[in-house]
Order: structure tokens, then sequence, then C-alpha cells
């Protein structure tokens, strides 16, 4: 078995979640609570400078766009895909310029871990500051090559690292790469022990 869990067969949401969190193409674009997980994913993989999305929730408003955790109940026209059968009333058509933040009600391990949650647009032609107001978005610019090796060292020593975000056995084969290139003990590239480490 492949899952410890299926979703429940109407909640279409959920399915998206999962299918996105193992590569599937979605609709769905990945946020997470934690601007520390945010700087892991940006700077894992970069060879050049990279860049943090920011969302900031409570302008998301301003154009009668719904921003609410998938746990909160909303009495008023809710729209959330969290709701049974709003994905596909509210979303599938394609026909309302809207942004919606939010989880699925179950998280599956992965969202979990990396303390994700998901933006999903109305409409898939526009992008995802287009349809937000101006304010309520910020691109966060990172020079790679200037801070990337300390910042991952950083966040490695915070336990932010693939195995702690994709937990699993995936990740615990994506954190032996990892380690060739950072480790808690001595630096990979120049085999000087760290500050305060002693190795026998």
């Amino acid at each position: 078995m492949l899952l410890n869990r299926v979703p429940n067969e109407d909640d279409s949401f959920e399915w998206l979640a999962l299918m996105q969190h193992h590569g599937a193409p979605t609709r769905l674009l990945d946020f997470t609570w934690s601007p520390y997980v945010a700087a892991f994913f940006a700077l894992e993989r970069a060879v050049k400078d990279a860049t943090i999305w920011a969302l900031f929730p409570p302008k998301l408003n301003n154009r009668m766009i719904r921003t609410m955790r998938g746990s909160e109940r909303v009495e008023e026209d809710p729209i959330g895909p969290w709701h049974e059968g709003h994905y596909e009333k509210y979303f599938l058509p394609n026909e309302r310029s809207i942004v919606v933040l939010g989880e699925p009600q179950r998280m599956n391990q992965r969202l979990a871990a990396q303390m994700g949650t998901f933006a999903m647009p109305g409409v898939l032609d526009t992008p995802i500051e287009e349809l937000v107001p101006a304010d309520a978005v910020k691109k966060l610019p990172l020079e790679t090559s200037r801070v990337r090796k300390q910042a991952m060292q950083a966040l490695y020593n915070m336990n932010i690292t693939p195995y702690s975000l994709f937990p699993g056995v995936d990740g615990l084969a994506r954190s032996l790469s990892y380690e060739i290139e950072f480790h808690w003990a001595f630096d990979p590239t120049t085999m000087e022990r760290r500050a305060g480490f002693f190795i026998e």
C-alpha cells in the first residue's frame, strides 16, 4: 500500500494536495507559514539568484478574496475548496478572478512537516500577482552566491533538512545528497571541523 490513508472520494482539495506533494501538475501553488522553510526551498537547489514569494493574507480580502485555514468555519458565502463540492463549483469552471489561501481539513504528512498551505487561483490564465492587490504579494530576492552556504548551514542546524520536510524514504535519500554539501560537524568541501564539535 502506498498511502497510510486514502482521501475521501469526494474531497477534491485533499486529493489535489496529495497529488501536488508527489509531483503531479495541479492548479495549487505551494506556500508555507514558515519563512525558514520558504528559504530552504528557495535556496536548496539554487544555482543563480533566487526569490521568496510572500503573501499577506489579510490584504487578500480587499477584493473579496477568501483567506482562511481549512479548519475554520465560514458561515457567509463560503467559497473555500475544502468545502464539499466547492472546488468543482467555484474553481473548475475557471471563471472567478480570485485567490484562496488554505489547507485541506486533513493534511498529509509532507504538508504538515512543511507547515504548508496552498494558494488556489480561480483562473489559470492570469499570474497570481495580477489576481491579488499589489500590497498583498511581495518578492524577496536572495543573492544566492552570497547567502546560500551560510543560510543553508543555519537551516540545517535548525533541523530544516530534506529528511525533516519529506518524511520517509524519499526524504532520507535526498538528505544523503544534501549531507555531501552540508554536515553538522564539519565542512564537507574543506573537511574543517565546525567550532564546538569533536570527532574522533
